[in-house]
């Protein structure tokens, strides 16, 4: 009679090396068809391999089933997680430095007005090439037209130009000013009641951390930039037609600012105070075309009615054309200089006061 069979030692079904020399253990009935067996004691599982989330594997891991984010190998790891957690956007390896992709503004932890001043800047870039050509050709026309043809006949009709000087050095400090004037208000009109009323470009920042006290001061530093570099250019083609007496010519500069933000800061009240364009017309033909033109530009007020003559020494253009001519020509004395300067910051600060109180009660609800 032929004897069992039993299984070799060690797999399963086998009593293996624990059990008596020879025997066996029942094999018991059989697994259906098609289902898995239990694996055997001591055996890695084979639903994952060692060392990945949800096995018991050498890594040491902990028991089974789903790691949180961050856990696992630094391999495994899910896209933009690191080992304190999710990584904020942009902040993983080759990214650009913040201060980078924030620009010099960032980099210098600048207030919220430069915001603003870089809306402008960046907005200026579509539109600085007319710009620049329209800078440079303006003082080129009025000084050849004014200064060196209409100077001409002044200077030999007279015998020794205006005040002493030729009409060509009389005519362009004062155009600096002028034309620093006609920037500042250019600049604080139509673009303040496109900003507030069609574009409203102030309510869109007003989403944002800024104020309207931000919007205020950055929209005045950018109009001060746009005076700057006017008068830069002026300077710089006065200067090639031999109309600078003086060294101190180059103080005319941050004079002729002055007397551009002397204007820009209160005519920027009066923009946000409007609800349209309509006073704007009233505001050049009976404002700036006046002062243009009869607040010693083209000849010295003296020679306007007396009436007329004292209402000129009270405009901010005489006091800001005065100053640079006097610059220009050499003549300046510290006094009078001091009081031109103190005249043209009354104004501005009286004007940005008015204008921080516009915007406020225009753009804060």
């Amino acid at each position: 009679m032929a004897e069992p069979t039993t299984a070799p030692a060690g797999l399963p079904g086998s009593a293996g090396p624990s059990g008596p020399a020879g025997s066996s253990a029942p094999a018991g009935p059989p697994a259906p068809a098609g289902s898995a067996r239990p694996p055997a004691a001591g055996l890695a599982s084979p639903s994952a391999p060692a060392g990945l989330p949800g096995s018991a594997g050498p890594s040491g891991s902990g028991p089974a089933g789903p790691r949180p984010p961050g856990s696992g190998p630094a391999g495994l790891r899910p896209p933009g997680s690191g080992p304190a957690g999710p990584r904020p956007p942009g902040a993983g390896a080759g990214s650009p430095d913040p201060a980078a992709a924030g620009g010099l503004l960032a980099l210098l932890g600048a207030p919220l007005a430069m915001r603003c001043f870089g809306y402008w800047l960046y907005q200026y870039k579509r539109t600085w090439r007319a710009g620049v050509v329209t800078t440079l050709i303006s003082p080129v026309l009025f000084l050849t037209a004014m200064g060196v043809g209409l100077g001409s006949l002044v200077d030999g009709a007279r015998g020794g130009g205006v005040g002493g000087a030729g009409y060509l050095a009389f005519l362009a400090p004062g155009l600096i000013a002028a034309t620093a004037m006609q920037t500042g208000v250019g600049e604080s009109t139509y673009p303040v009641m496109g900003s507030i009323k069609w574009f409203r470009t102030y309510h869109a920042m007003l989403a944002t951390p800024l104020t309207s006290q931000d919007l205020l001061i950055g929209h005045l530093l950018w109009i001060a930039c746009r005076v700057l570099t006017g008068a830069v250019s002026y300077l710089v083609v006065m200067t090639l037609f031999g109309a600078g007496k003086s060294v101190l010519v180059l103080l005319a500069v941050p004079a002729a600012v002055l007397t551009g933000m002397a204007f820009a800061a209160p005519v920027m009240a009066f923009s946000a105070s409007q609800d349209n364009d309509a006073g704007f017309a009233a505001l050049f033909r009976f404002g700036v075309t006046p002062l243009f033109l009869f607040s010693g530009t083209f000849f010295p007020i003296s020679r306007l009615p007396a009436g007329l003559e004292q209402f000129a020494h009270l405009t901010p253009l005489w006091h800001g054309v005065d100053l640079c001519r006097t610059l220009s020509l050499g003549t300046a004395t510290l006094g009078m200089s001091a009081l031109h300067v103190a005249y043209l910051v009354a104004w501005v600060i009286g004007g940005a006061w008015l204008a921080s109180i516009a915007f406020r009660r225009r753009l804060v609800v």
